[in-house]
């Protein structure tokens, strides 16, 4: 029963009961993934499940379907495998849709697929890590708590992965929608964006006096919320991820500074009010007029500038400037309307700067085809009140929704009349008519909903009238009477009412041109950047480059795009990228509306069922053909099976093939054949047995082609051996002949008469050699040097970075070395040691020296000797990479060394290779790690290896680079020589002059009261300058906001002017209260 479970298209009683208790069932046993043919449902179980460790990753990699049980990581793999050809069919795009309502689950499915694709393609690079922390990146900007969910999407992602060779090489993302007006209002039991709780929780009291933040209870546009302790710890771990996130990506540290300046200026602008003056005008009101300077300041602009932009709108005719005078509402609206838009540009500006960060390293001339894309986009929702933004992301799911069932059935069935199979057709629900209700031209809603915004004087009121009268007769239309401006939709998840309120002005989006010449021209750098960026068809904000010409893109006149406009655009774009991708669905199901878990809410749970269609589709992935090719594509990839060379490509062809196989239950068309989704495997299982098979072939070839090689290559070794016996022997004989000859010389000398002895000449005596000539060191003549062989301390890891993969074996003892590589080994040595002190030096050397885990440019064995000699396991060193710009880190692991690689990345910070954590420095890194392992051993720092002599540090290269230092202390024993060498009278006056806190002889005969009081204000004067000299420092090695004082004094201010207000308020409650006494005392 569990194994037909596992796929609801295998059941034998097909029906809504049957169908929930296969679900309920499943997810009572923690089994919250079901297949429905090739479609995969999710349950979301709302707690934590052992599903995703690392084992279970490694289980679904290149796995079989039938073999393990339904899971999100074989949706990824599957894609993966389609994507490069290895299913049946050729390579193609993939998309991966993931679709459901609000609190189903999409975005932790998102996570996981993309976590799974990753893995999939590893290459050991730092891609892969930076494209993994985009999710809790933009999941800080772009996600909220709402009654449905807390942790929702308020905006839309399409995520692109582009592969090269089974590589991933970069990532592009998509956004769509953001819920801007959440900055500025949330309905009850809501909050706003997470970022803002992060930064209030997560940034230090220092830093906050940096950016001008003070307690969340003190912010408007937080609806004055206080966050919970238990939550403090929570929102600030949130806020080290995503500033990890931002470090990995490749964020630098004054865009990181710049952009939470901009987010704080973003909280202080709702916390401005305005009052009328004499003369009917407005003005910030005097209690607020801190909060407008602390918001000028952090936006980079003038205080008085930004009031006039708030309460008025200047207009030239004439060449002549007009000023019009808001009343309080416009003064707000235009309050508001400039935290929304200010708020969409940065999240805008992440995602642009995102896609460029993991775009940098693409070369343009080549193409990259293979594509696997993932959509997670916000989910069908029906609050309370419904507004605008509602309205586009219910269009959104009808949207994904007709994509479905045009897959699905429309697409299928269509095929299956036009190819002649007999079928009997499964009726569905098709929501067409809502779509062409919401974009037909012109009398669509989004069309009537523009049509209205570019009348200056229509109302909400006027919209909802206008769509009453035109589509009162549509049977998905409904009207509602009622005084404020309603209407509903009955889309194809049931019916939703809309307030229209807000509805026109939403869709302009239109800010004054004051206020974007006024932010053009700000001393922030990225403020300006964002408002001189253009705008694209679809909304994506498109920072101008210094290089390129971008033509005006007219942001303020009227024929600028409404947001409906863009994100209808934005829309079709998507719709025609996922069209020519093979699409994999993911039916998120939420199981009930309290987000506990353990629970299934029977009715909730049945009416997604219903909306969804997932009866209808059990039925046609049971009864339908999933996979339909054409008779040459199929004959093109499975001509193999046959193995006969030139088969025709047509219908004769595929039926020879299919003949050779055991395949039943599939049809045959007038131009392709029909399949069962379960056919792809089986026909790939075919395959790989013949790819086995050719493996098998290959090798025995191999090794018959090497064994006549080898016998080949005997043969000579053997006549090789006989001639050099042949060679020996007859040397040997020529040797016989030679001494035969010797000694018949030598009887022939003999028989020769004996003559006198004749005396040898004197021999002189040998002089003595000069000592410069030749020392006795260098008559002893050295053993040529063995290397010695690697143990298995010293095996290869994957980790080994400094192992060159591409280079020429070792040349054997005496062979003279290539001097082009030897060139060329010096250049890239030269270029690291150029590198190294133009950008290195002043970030590792601490007080003068460099620390002793710095080992400089040492090679690997020398590394790997150093840590040899009695080193217990943990011991390590830093050493800088030969050959490239870096370092590696060496460590003495409990049964072999490993290396890793030490990346520097472009905004500065230190990344080890494969680790998902950037560090500001090499220190920081060691210090991190001595209390978090290394992945993916897990391995701890536990004691750095000093250098082989105290007196002569490994680092010979880098000597010179702390010449200064020595200098300094050279300057300093100069400095004291001459005070020795000064005349006593002289040394005798100086001492006499102290004064009288540094005079050592005056302090021995001080008062004991008097000495305690000195030493105390040494001390309080002591503690004042570190402390002031610890932030000068702390300031001036880091960033800070431009226009840093300005939001110092605002902010002093603000509690100057607060702490008056509440002084004032307790005098007038004790005044209050004291009439109040002697009333009663009276009475009594």
């Amino acid at each position: 029963m569990e194994e037909h479970q596992e796929d609801l298209a295998s059941l034998s009683d097909l029906d809504e009961k049957s169908l929930l208790e296969s679900l309920t069932l499943r997810f009572n046993q923690n089994q919250i993934y079901t297949y429905i043919g090739d479609i995969l449902v999710a349950v979301n179980p709302f707690k934590y499940l052992s599903l995703y460790e690392k084992e279970v990753s490694e289980k679904y990699k290149y796995h079989e379907k039938s073999s393990l049980p339904p899971h999100i990581f074989a949706v990824a793999d599957r894609a993966y495998q389609s994507m490069l050809g290895r299913l049946g069919t050729g390579p193609k795009n993939q998309c991966i849709v993931i679709s459901g309502e609000s609190g189903a689950g999409k975005t932790e499915s998102t996570k996981l697929l993309l976590r799974q694709l990753v893995e999939l393609c590893r290459a050991n690079s730092q891609l892969e890590q930076q494209i993994l922390q985009v999710n809790p990146l933009l999941e800080a900007f772009g996600n909220a708590q709402t009654v449905m969910n807390d942790n929702s999407s308020r905006f839309g992602k399409y995520i692109q992965l582009r592969f090269q060779n089974s590589s991933v090489k970069g990532a592009k993302i998509n956004e769509y929608l953001l819920e801007k007006s959440r900055v500025v209002h949330q309905d009850e039991g809501e909050r706003n964006f997470h970022i803002f709780y992060c930064m209030l929780a997560g940034i230090s009291p220092h830093d906050k006096e940096m950016y001008g933040l003070l307690e969340p209870t003190q912010y408007r546009y937080l609806n004055g919320r206080s966050i919970q302790d238990d939550a403090v710890q929570h929102w600030s771990a949130k806020f080290g991820e995503v500033s990890n996130a931002m470090d990995m990506v490749g964020f630098e540290e004054q865009e990181k500074v710049d952009m939470m300046t901009i987010l704080a200026g973003v909280l202080s602008l709702g916390n401005i009010t305005f009052e009328t003056t004499d003369s009917d005008a407005l003005k910030v009101t005097e209690k607020c007029q801190g909060w407008l300077k602390a918001t000028a300041g952090q936006f980079g602009v003038e205080a008085e500038e930004l009031q006039r932009c708030l309460t008025c709108t200047m207009s030239v005719a004439r060449g002549e400037a007009i000023y019009r005078f808001h009343n309080q509402q416009q003064a707000e609206d235009a309050r508001d309307s400039i935290a929304k838009v200010v708020y969409g540009r940065v999240f805008g500006w992440i995602v642009s700067k995102i896609n460029e960060l993991l775009t940098h390293t693409l070369d343009s001339k080549v193409e990259l085809n293979e594509i696997a894309g993932i959509l997670d986009i916000f989910g069908f929702e029906n609050f309370a009140v419904n507004r605008f933004e509602q309205l586009c992301i219910n269009l959104a799911n009808e949207q994904l929704q007709y994509f479905f069932n045009h897959h699905i059935f429309l697409m299928e069935q269509n095929e299956y009349k036009e190819e002649g199979i007999q079928w009997e057709t499964i009726t569905f629900k098709d929501n067409k008519p809502i779509l062409d209700l919401f974009l037909t031209k012109p009398i669509g809603i989004l069309s009537l909903l523009d049509e209205q915004s570019n009348f200056p004087q229509a109302t909400d009121g006027n919209f909802v009238d206008k769509l009453n009268s035109k589509f009162k007769a549509n049977p998905h239309y409904d009207v509602v009477r009622s005084h404020c401006p309603l209407f509903a939709i009955v889309h194809y998840a049931g019916k939703v009412q809309y307030n229209a309120s807000g509805f026109l002005e939403k869709n302009r989006d239109n800010i004054p041109a004051s206020i974007r010449n006024l932010f053009i021209n700000s001393v922030t750098p990225l403020l300006s950047v964002l408002f001189s960026a253009t705008i694209s068809r679809t909304g994506t904000l498109m920072p101008r480059r210094a290089n390129l010409q971008v033509v005006d893109d007219n942001f303020n006149s009227t024929r600028k795009q409404s947001v409906g406009a863009q994100f209808k655009h934005s829309l079709a774009v998507l719709m025609e990228k996922m069209f020519v991708a093979n699409p994999h669905f993911v039916r998120c199901i939420k199981p009930n509306a309290s987000k506990l878990p353990d629970l299934v809410d029977r009715k909730l749970v049945m009416d997604q069922l219903r909306y969804n269609g997932l009866l209808e589709t059990i039925r046609i992935r049971r009864e339908g053909f999933s996979w339909r090719p054409s008779f040459k594509e199929f004959a093109q990839r499975y001509s193999i099976l046959l193995l006969k060379p030139n088969l025709p490509l047509d219908k004769d062809g595929c039926m020879s093939i299919l003949n050779t196989t055991e395949l039943s239950g599939w049809k045959c068309g007038s131009s392709r054949l029909f399949f069962k989704y379960w056919h792809q495997e089986e026909l790939a299982r075919l395959l790989e047995r013949l790819g086995k098979a050719a493996v098998v072939i290959q090798k025995n070839y191999r090794a018959v082609s090497c064994r006549r090689k080898f016998l080949v290559l005997l043969a000579e070794l053997r006549q090789q051996a006989q001639q050099e016996r042949e060679e020996e022997e007859r040397r040997q004989q020529h040797l016989a002949e030679e001494e035969r000859n010797r000694h018949l010389l030598m009887e022939q000398e003999n028989k020769r008469p004996v003559s006198m002895p004749v005396p040898l000449p004197r021999m002189r005596k040998p002089q003595p050699r000069p000592r410069s000539i030749l020392t006795g060191a260098a008559q002893v003549s050295h053993p040529v040097p063995v290397p010695r062989p690697r143990s298995k301390l010293l095996e290869a890891t994957p980790f080994d970075n400094d192992l060159n993969k591409n280079a020429d074996p070792i040349k054997p003892f005496g062979q003279p070395a290539d001097e082009e590589s030897a060139k060329e080994k010096c250049k890239k040595r030269n270029n690291t040691i150029r590198w190294f002190k133009e950008t290195q030096v002043r970030k590792v050397a601490q007080n003068g020296t460099f620390p002793c885990w710095f080992h400089g440019m040492i090679t690997r064995r020398q590394a790997e000797d150093l840590l040899t000699d009695d080193k217990p396991v943990g011991c390590f060193l830093i050493r800088v990479g030969q050959s490239r710009e870096g370092y590696t880190l060496t460590y003495r692991g409990a049964n072999r060394y490993r290396h890793y690689m030490i990346e520097m990345q472009s905004n500065g910070k230190y990344v080890i290779l494969g680790e998902d954590r950037a560090h500001s420095s090499l220190p920081d890194l060691v210090q991190y790690h001595t209390q978090v392992g290394i992945k993916p051993f897990m391995e701890l720092l536990t004691m750095p290896c000093g250098q082989r002599c105290n007196h002569e540090p490994d680092y010979e290269e880098f000597k010179a680079m702390m010449a200064p230092t020595v200098a300094e202390s050279n300057e300093a024993n100069v400095g004291e020589a001459v005070q020795e060498e000064l005349d006593p009278v002289q040394l005798e006056l100086q001492r006499l002059f102290l004064p009288l806190g540094q005079n050592p002889a005056l302090e021995a005969h001080k008062p004991p009261v008097l000495k305690r009081m000195f030493d105390r204000r040494r001390r309080i004067e002591a503690a004042e300058l570190e402390c002031k000299a610890g932030q000068e420092a702390e300031l001036k090695g880091r960033p800070i906001p431009r226009l840093y004082p300005s939001i110092r004094l605002a902010m002093r201010e603000i509690q100057q002017i607060q702490q008056q207000f509440s002084e004032s308020q307790e005098q007038t409650c004790a005044a209050s209260h004291k009439p109040l006494a002697a009333w009663k005392k009276k009475d009594s």
